[in-house]
């Protein structure tokens, strides 16, 4: 019983992190569609983008919820620094000739960085797929 306890115990710190993950591709996702649905959709090539963000941010997490193997945890990061490319290609340079101007609409920007930020960084987090017991 002690045994099973113990490795109860390492199993919920590798559940943390890949929580996190999850949460904060979702949020992107969320509003990645949000902002697909309210008019994006019509941008030309954009508007594809911007759903294939949102349909890639829910699956990348669902799957880290389940399991966070270091290629899972690489495409997790992929998809938040991709995000953020294109939010700063398209507020600099332009992406397919559309460009944008500050954090508007808002407040989906200024959520959106925030997700982008946070799941790099979690992902990156060494012992973030550990399952088993801590070695002694």
């Amino acid at each position: 019983m002690n045994a099973r306890k113990g490795a109860g115990s390492a199993m919920r710190p590798a559940f943390a992190p890949r929580s996190v993950i999850a949460a904060t591709l979702a949020g992107s996702g969320y509003i990645h569609t949000q902002l697909y649905l309210a008019g994006y959709r019509f941008i030309h090539i954009v508007g594809v983008l911007f759903l294939l963000q949102a349909i890639a941010a829910f699956a990348v997490a669902a799957l880290t919820l389940f399991t966070a193997p270091a290629l899972l945890r690489v495409a997790a990061a992929g998809v938040a620094l991709v995000a953020l490319a294109g939010f700063t290609a398209s507020r600099t340079i332009g992406v397919f000739g559309f460009t944008e101007r500050g954090l508007q609409p808002a407040p989906p920007k200024p959520c959106s960085t925030s997700c982008w930020r946070s799941a790099p960084c979690c992902s990156s987090q060494p012992g973030s797929s550990r399952v088993g017991p801590l070695p002694s």
